[in-house]
């Protein structure tokens, strides 16, 4: 494409990026995604699973030719102590509807990048775009290793670090304590044997949730996934936790899937992939400005990422069909200003993605604050409680009743319940 001005150019590949990408290839603007990665999804990296709303309206009837692993229609959340564990489990399917996905990225993201070419976007792999261009403080366009590249508009989805972000003073350093390290490794298994051991069929998939154990005391939560043929296994741990663990990720890694619960799951397994990834947790605190004359941010580069419930992937999608929709509107009135591209942050506002993240302002740090209560005494009084209700010997039962009874008031959980349970209750009334 040379030296020709296009309308929008997108950088970086990954859902946000490519979500943008085809959304104004499908308005008939004239759009350039660049990535640089050999193909998309080389350099990318999450838990495994795609959320179903956000994702249709980005592609519509993905399910029927995307590239999908399972359908999760089972959830399992995982409370580990030492040596075993609690394990809550709820069938999260509707009317034989699903709402969540496992996927492969590399070759999901090989599949959307086909989409928006169809549509008439024009992609360009291994292409490291340098820096933007800019004229009198405003972006017009990208420069790679290669050449130039101009634009009306520049969209940027270049992932947590963000580089070209700090270069125009929309972004600062990234803080330890506003990151989280995401560490996975997929383990191969016989498709029945994950079917057996996860309890789900060739037409049904598991998410697990865990906590404790090997992550207690630090602000962390592991991942399980369910593919056709493997397991995802991983966790996500604060970049601050993971120094005063003293520990390397991939030991950390190892001790999680050593657990004796975990263990089971893997048994027999083999590695055949290993990655890790930087993710942003500052939320609606430290969300950066988004906009600016002639550019916006979407995606992680924007830090949307809602850590507490572990999503990235539909904030993304929605923030580059957002950041898209805007530079259409913007196109067609040819005002490429800071003023008239904030209506990007209004759209944001008004969706899910930033009244998300402001419902969850606090959370973080109250977590981090009671977390040896959440990581390390729940699951142990979990498996205390349910230890009570099985066990038959020649204990009597109210024995067992005032000694559970008592380990609750000695570890001080119900006086540590309440704030956390006052805290639960003021965010689902809060907007």
């Amino acid at each position: 494409m040379g030296n020709d001005i296009v309308d929008v150019i997108v950088v970086g590949a990954g859902p946000a990026g490519v979500s943008a990408a085809i959304t104004l290839a499908k308005a008939n603007k004239k759009v350039l995604l660049v990535d640089r990665g050999d193909s998309a999804g080389d350099k990318n990296m999450f838990g495994g699973v795609i959320y179903a709303k956000q994702t249709a309206e980005i592609f519509p009837s993905f399910w029927e030719d995307a590239p999908i692993e399972r359908a999760v229609n089972t959830q399992k959340i995982y409370m580990l102590t030492d040596y075993n564990a609690s394990i809550f489990e709820f069938d999260c399917s509707e009317k034989g509807s699903y709402k969540a996905f496992t996927v492969n990225r590399s070759k999901w993201d090989r599949w959307c990048v086909e989409q928006a070419v169809r549509q008439g976007a024009y992609y360009a792999p291994k292409t490291v775009v340098k820096s933007l261009l800019t004229e009198f403080g405003k972006v017009i366009g990208v420069e790679t290793e290669q050449e130039k590249y101009y634009a009306e508009i520049v969209i940027l989805a270049d992932g947590v670090n963000s580089l070209l972000a700090k270069q125009i003073g929309l972004r600062k350093e990234i803080e330890d304590k506003d990151v989280t390290l995401a560490v996975k490794e997929v383990i191969k298994l016989p498709r029945e044997v994950i079917n057996d051991r996860f309890g789900i069929d060739d037409n049904g998939g598991c998410g697990c949730k865990v906590v404790g154990g090997p992550l207690k005391d630090v602000f962390a939560m592991g991942f399980i996934y369910t593919d056709k043929d493997a397991v995802s296994i991983g966790y996500g741990i604060s970049l601050d936790d993971l120094k005063k663990k003293k520990i390397t990720p991939y030991e950390l890694l190892d001790e999680l899937k050593a657990h004796p619960t975990i263990a089971k799951l893997i048994k027999d397994g083999k590695t055949i992939e290993y990655s890790a990834h930087m993710i942003p947790e500052g939320g609606a605190i430290k969300l950066p400005k988004i906009y600016d004359d002639n550019v916006m941010i979407v995606g992680d580069a924007a830090m949307l990422v809602n850590n507490i419930h572990m999503e990235g992937t539909n904030l993304a999608m929605l923030s580059g069909k957002l950041a898209a929709e805007t530079a259409i509107e913007s196109l067609t009135r040819h005002d490429h200003s800071a003023e008239f591209l904030k209506n990007y942050y209004k759209k944001l506002k008004n969706s899910i993605v930033l009244k998300d993240l402001q419902t969850h302002r606090n959370t973080v740090p109250f977590i981090k604050k009671h977390i040896k209560t959440l990581t390390n005494l729940y699951p142990e009084l979990a498996q205390e409680f349910f230890k009570v209700l099985t066990e038959a010997d020649d204990v009597p039962k109210y024995k067992k009743y005032r000694r559970f009874a008592r380990k609750i008031i000695m570890s001080g959980a119900i006086f540590k319940s309440i704030p956390l349970g006052l805290f639960a209750l003021e965010k689902c009334f809060k907007k």
